[in-house]
């Protein structure tokens, strides 16, 4: 926590964190979509083109919980600079990178400070907030990511079509450069916490409440990707939905992501549990009445925008909750917030592929998602149910020993 209320304009640094948010989101997706244009140029196949995909997300994986950890007793504002820089120079090494291998290495180091970077940068946000608004302010450092699905990802992908793949990199790169300059001027200095150490941040991986919240994380939000990476194919071969306005179904999704984003905040600032319980439960019941409105183009985009907002409203509870169970080590519990996430994604995408190949059709990954959904949804009320057998044992007045 800052030693003194900080005088910096609040909405200023949280723009400038949510800036380096958009250039993660934007350089995180754009690939897929320029996925035929690398592997041309670099004469590889499309499998080994999907490496580079999973190189990032390995590297997330690995990067949240160590360059955390490592971070644990630098002032959050350096950390966050060193993390975009890294992040920045990841980017420019994709861009000059000549061959096959040295671009999937290069993909790793650019995955390695996302988890990082959304953790710290959420621990900023709320440590500037007051109590009430903590939610709030951490929905809007995540709207960065929300934003880059509807504008960055479809402007990196236009502009790597029209002027080679590579140029991609060059855009986000140059979004890193100016996140860098933005947290240089408004965002505060705050001192390291009392008694922070790479061994206490460890010890966030010893509570039990902040690996149910991973697993919330990742098997609910598993849902949401098992129908979101099949979308493309779910519309146009179930809805009847034509190629050419694949991009506005895109742009439905980004948009109910954004507006998720800010409703999920508001309302995990009321009750962060509640939310939580009425998001997994709402996800659940949407992909299943998904399965039958995609038969219809009409009602098909209408719950591809409510899949959108219903799934990522869960962020920012998710987000609080890992900090607020892990108090004395926020950092790293937030950060593997984004870890959890890429599994779910692996997870999601794993699990919707499969059916599909058993010839269970497109609506299937959604049926699917529906079940892990109601799977995260009974993780949390376990988790829920542990809070409050644990409460009475805290509330309780010490033993008075007997002379």
């Amino acid at each position: 926590m800052p030693t003194e209320r900080p005088t910096h304009n609040l909405v200023l640094a949280i723009t400038a964190l949510a800036v380096g948010g958009f250039g993660i989101g934007t350089t995180e997706f754009a690939i897929m979509g320029l996925l035929p244009n690398m592997v041309a140029d670099l004469g590889v196949d499309i499998p080994a083109g999907g490496h580079v995909i999973s190189a990032y997300a390995l590297g997330v994986v690995v990067g949240a919980p160590l360059l955390s950890t490592l971070g644990a007793r630098l002032p959050h504002k350096r950390v966050a600079l060193a993390l975009m820089a890294l992040f920045t120079a990841g980017n420019l090494s994709s861009y000059v990178a000549d061959d096959y291998g040295w671009l999937l290495v290069s993909r790793f180091i650019s995955g390695l400070p996302h988890g990082a970077f959304f953790g710290v940068a959420a621990v900023i946000a709320a440590s500037l907030s007051a109590p009430t608004r903590r939610a709030h302010a951490v929905a809007m450092v995540m709207m960065g990511l929300s934003v880059a699905n509807v504008v960055g990802v479809p402007f990196a992908t236009w502009l790597g079509q029209q002027y080679g793949w590579r140029t991609m990199f060059i855009l986000v790169g140059l979004i890193g450069i100016l996140t860098l300059l933005l947290i240089i001027r408004f965002v505060p200095h705050q001192n390291v916490r009392d008694g922070a150490s790479i061994t206490r941040e460890l010890g966030a991986l010893k509570r039990g409440q902040v690996w149910m919240t991973l697993l919330i994380g990742t098997v609910g939000f598993g849902g949401f990707f098992a129908v979101y990476t099949y979308i493309a194919p779910t519309m146009t071969e179930v809805a009847g939905v034509s190629e050419a306005l694949l991009p506005i179904v895109v742009a439905l999704y980004g948009l109910g992501m954004i507006a998720g984003n800010m409703v999920g905040g508001r309302l995990a600032d009321i009750s962060v549990m509640g939310t939580i319980y009425w998001v997994m439960g709402s996800i659940s019941v949407c992909l299943l009445v998904f399965t039958l409105a995609v038969q219809w183009a009409p009602t098909a985009l209408l719950f591809v925008f409510l899949v959108g907002a219903i799934g990522s409203s869960l962020i920012p509870s998710l987000q609080v909750r890992l900090m607020d169970v892990s108090p004395d080590a926020p950092s790293l519990a937030s950060s593997m917030n984004h870890a959890a996430l890429n599994t779910a994604n692996a997870l999601g995408a794993f699990l919707g592929g499969a059916v599909i190949a058993l010839g269970w059709g497109y609506t299937a990954p959604a049926l699917v998602g529906a079940v892990l959904a109601a799977f995260g949804l009974g993780v949390a009320l376990l988790s829920g149910r542990m809070d409050r057998r644990a409460a009475p044992a805290k509330s309780a007045p010490a033993a008075v020993p007997s002379r």
